[in-house]
């Protein structure tokens, strides 16, 4: 078959969860092309160099500098409206050119075709992959909340499957709530739980050849990338001429695939814009403590390495999702 991909530009947990997806389409025989936009089209690009790819509509989002980010989304639905459409113009005038089997959309709300048909051979397939059945809202408005997971049923029952990357079964799920909405019941024929997706499986660990004490995996929108970014570096920079060897070395990738791949050495901070997968897991698994956001990418790659325990999950101001997982997080362990 072949299949397009396209994993919405949110931070990169979209575009790297897609990652083990690609690859398991790849080695069963597929045709895979690349859609999307930014930053997460060009983590799959330089995953999979060879693959044709196209691109999608752009969404430029960004939040405000406060923990409340209400109004921001509120102010931005106009914008995510056009982007959603013209998404799905896209994908018809693609779809125009060429034949495409098959439509992966991780979260991109637009990918999808006017039909509830049965799929016949001449039909392309339109799969929609979340992992957030039920939409969490901050304090003060859980009232809206069955309203926005209405909402998001309505876009995603335009589409022929829903994919969930987790487990079907609450008791093992890693995004607890967030997959397993009663509100969905209804829609339940149209959901299959796929199990977690991880950049990290089936990886081989090797040491490396510098192992850092903490290390810092930095994603999302700005400005709260940056500012977590500047937060870890006054939390852990020394003096550049101290040799104390009890200081821990500290490295932060900072998740931007746009850089050109350098690396900057601030005393006993190692700033990288991105590392390889196996450059990651190894950094990763050898650091004594780990900083990152609560996202669900996130949690799924540091649960396939089995370190979920040395994780400090800091979630992104005005994203209750990721509170939710980081307060699940701190439960578990």
């Amino acid at each position: 078959m072949k299949i397009l991909v396209a994993p919405l530009n949110w931070g990169l947990g979209h575009a790297s969860r897609c990652v083990p997806l690609v690859q398991r389409l790849l080695n069963e025989g597929h045709e895979v092309i690349l859609g999307g936009d930014g930053e997460s089209l060009t983590l799959l690009r330089k995953h999979f160099p060879k693959l044709r790819y196209t691109y999608l509509a752009p969404l430029n989002l960004k939040y405000g500098k406060g923990k409340r980010q209400v109004w921001a989304v509120l102010r931005a639905l106009p914008k995510l409206i056009k982007w959603s459409i013209k998404d799905h113009l896209m994908l018809k005038a693609l779809l125009n050119e060429e034949p495409i089997d098959q439509v992966i959309s991780d979260n991109r709300f637009g990918l999808y075709l006017n039909h509830q048909s049965p799929i016949t051979n001449h039909q392309c397939e339109c799969i929609y992959m979340t992992h957030q059945l039920h939409i969490m809202l901050p304090h003060g408005w859980k009232w809206a909340e069955p309203i926005a997971s209405r909402i998001h049923a309505r876009i995603y029952t335009r589409y022929n499957k829903v994919w969930v990357p987790d487990y079907a079964d609450i008791e093992q799920s890693l995004a607890g709530e967030l997959s397993h909405s009663t509100f969905n019941i209804k829609h339940s024929t149209l959901i299959e739980y796929i199990g977690p997706l991880s950049r990290f499986q089936n990886i081989p660990l090797t040491p490396n050849n510098q192992n850092y004490s903490i290390v810092a995996v930095l994603s999302g929108l700005e400005p709260h990338r940056t500012l977590l970014e500047q937060e870890i570096i006054a939390r852990y920079s020394t003096n550049p001429l101290t040799t104390n060897p009890l200081i821990p070395s500290v490295l932060i990738v900072q998740g931007l695939m746009h850089r050109p791949n350098t690396r900057i050495k601030r005393g006993n901070i190692t700033i990288v814009p991105y590392m390889s997968d196996k450059e990651l897991a190894g950094a990763l698994s050898g650091a004594r403590h780990i900083i990152a956001r609560s996202g669900y990418s996130t949690i799924m790659d540091l649960n396939a390495l089995g370190i979920l325990d040395k994780a400090e999950l800091i979630p992104t101001p005005g994203q209750p999702e990721q509170e939710y997982l980081a307060t699940l997080f701190n439960k578990m362990h």
